[in-house]
């Protein structure tokens, strides 16, 4: 079994380590809104906090109602899960009577293996490189899955790298799939920033796609824990039917319903996040030291060139209370690699400051 990875976001460890409140501390290593919960969902919690007297709608039928006109499916295509992580863990169970065999997309988010590792599945990569852009090549894929796989995960835009593969080439991945019969595992956590680019509608009514969603990250409550799944009905509702109950509790399911009423947050952040992604990575790519890779996400991937590695970046960052995303322990990357959250401008220039003078130290 492989090393425990180490997610982004560990604020609170960082912050008791550096005897800092956790609120001095500047979070570039969790990719999370830089604005925050939708402003309607603090008094949606405040007003639900009577009805924690009670269990949890089992079946979230409020919440599986408004992602559905969110999205323009049937609440029957929606499942909603304690964070999209649950629904990764529940994927192995899900596939588990065609067979044992996944293919992940590298670099990708360490979940998949793990969830795979647990069940006890066979797991390979299909690597993407840098030298390509890591993008995605569809008729080498299909020479990978003529192999033989059961499952195969693939993330869009991809963690960590940010890259937004078209949709034209997602269709032949769906069409590859159908053909090698293996089930795609389609993670869009970060779609809402390109919801354009999302293939919802590509995989409505195909069976074996399931199209995994997360509310952590755009809508900025990674405290709650939601997420969900679209897919055809048929597979929801096999996938539902492996979930332990009650496992969105009641402020979950108010915070989802909020988060997706209010429709100027999410043009906000959208306008913002592709503007400061936009200055960030233009500042970044001053440095000769570094590559800046084009994300369409509220992050971006970088490689530090000359001058150090990541780990070298993080650990003089994080006494000033800045943290980055060292990815030496994404499969498919090494130790040159890093992620950074894009966050406000007042807190973009903290951290390229930071990065600055630390490049400037190493020459």
């Amino acid at each position: 079994m492989s090393a425990p990875h180490e997610h982004g976001g560990n604020i609170f460890a960082i912050a008791r380590s550096l005897g800092l409140p956790p609120e001095a501390i500047l979070d570039f290593s969790a990719s999370i809104n830089p604005l925050g919960m939708a402003p309607g969902v603090a008094s949606a919690l405040a007003a639900s906090l009577p009805n924690l007297l009670h269990y949890p709608d089992k079946g979230a039928v409020e919440l599986k109602e408004r992602i559905a006109s969110y999205h323009g499916l049937a609440p029957e295509e929606v499942a909603v899960g304690n964070g999209s992580t649950e629904l990764i863990h529940l994927l192995p169970r899900l596939v588990a009577g065609a067979g044992k065999r996944a293919l992940i997309v590298a670099p990708a988010f360490a979940e998949y293996a793990a969830a795979l590792e647990r069940a006890g599945w066979e797991i390979e990569y299909f690597h993407l490189t840098k030298e390509d852009g890591f993008a995605l090549d569809a008729a080498r894929l299909k020479e990978r899955l003529a192999l033989g796989y059961d499952l195969l995960f693939l993330c869009n835009p991809a963690n960590p790298t940010g890259i937004l593969t078209p949709a034209e080439t997602i269709w032949d991945v769906i069409r590859l799939c159908r053909a090698s019969g293996t089930f795609l595992a389609l993670d869009e956590a970060f779609m809402d920033f390109c919801e354009e680019a999302s293939a919802k509608e590509l995989v409505r009514g195909v069976p074996n796609v399931l199209l995994l969603r997360s509310m952590t990250k755009f809508f900025a409550i990674p405290g709650l824990r939601l997420g969900y799944a679209l897919g055809a009905a048929e597979t929801i509702a096999s996938l539902a039917a492996l979930q332990d109950p009650w496992s969105v509790n009641t402020a979950a399911q108010v915070a989802g319903v909020a988060s997706l009423a209010d429709e100027d947050y999410r043009t906000r952040t959208r306008k913002l996040v592709a503007g400061e992604r936009a200055f960030l990575a233009g500042e970044l790519a001053r440095y000769p030291q570094l590559r800046v890779y084009p994300g369409a996400a509220n992050y971006l991937l970088a490689e530090i060139l000359s001058g150090g590695t990541a780990k070298d970046l993080r650990g003089y960052l994080m006494p000033r209370g800045i943290l980055i995303r060292d990815c030496a322990n994404f499969e498919g990357l090494d130790g040159r690699f890093f992620r950074v959250a894009v966050r406000l401008r007042e807190e973009n220039l903290k951290l390229l400051e930071g990065i600055g003078t630390f490049l400037s130290k190493r020459y």
